[in-house]
């Protein structure tokens, strides 16, 4: 019996645990998987979808505009290595929050930023996060929502920054993201 009890509290302790997961929108996916996995202790990223409640969406369904989802990342994280916090943190730098509904040159519902938070420790990091940075972008459109259900984008999508580094380099400099995150995060 205490062997039971000394399992589950090490299993529940953060401290002891294997892996952690997060779940951010920034934009389009294939940016933030990129950024995200210079991060050490970042396991591993995964396109998906992420805020609708269609089962199982398609990047086509999402593209439409019609299915709530919206392109995000699931990162799965060592939180011995690395933080809730630090994680949104890093997030914010790489997205443009005054934007509505869109992030650089990708424009609609399904490109807009958010937090997903998949527990209260999460959500109530995020909220403080936000606030915190209100400070700075008194508007800010980023959302902080719960995750309704994470599904992987198609599996071209995944790594598409490794499998095609020529493609990936032209849109990320056509759209524009890096400059305009360095406008935005100048001090």
């Amino acid at each position: 019996m205490r062997l039971v009890l000394l399992l589950l509290i090490i299993n529940s302790n953060p401290l002891f645990a294997k892996t952690a997961e997060a779940i951010f929108a920034g934009g389009c996916f294939w940016c933030m998987e990129a950024d995200f996995e210079k991060l050490d202790g970042v396991l591993e990223t995964i396109s998906g979808y992420d805020g609708g409640t269609t089962p199982n969406p398609t990047y086509a369904s999402v593209a439409s505009g019609k299915t709530n989802y919206t392109e995000s990342v699931r990162i799965i994280y060592d939180p011995r290595k690395l933080t809730y916090q630090q994680l949104v943190d890093y997030f914010w730098h790489h997205i443009d929050p005054t934007v509505k509904e869109a992030q650089f040159c990708d424009q609609g519902h399904h490109y807009r930023t958010a937090i997903f938070y998949l527990n209260e420790e999460q959500k109530n990091i995020a909220l403080a996060s936000k606030q915190r940075l209100q400070k700075k972008f008194p508007i800010i459109y980023t959302e902080i929502i719960p995750s309704t259900q994470f599904y992987a984008a198609e599996e071209y999508h995944q790594n598409y920054y490794k499998n095609n580094p020529l493609r990936y380099k032209f849109y990320r400099y056509r759209c524009g993201r890096d400059q305009r995150i360095n406008e935005v995060w100048k001090e």
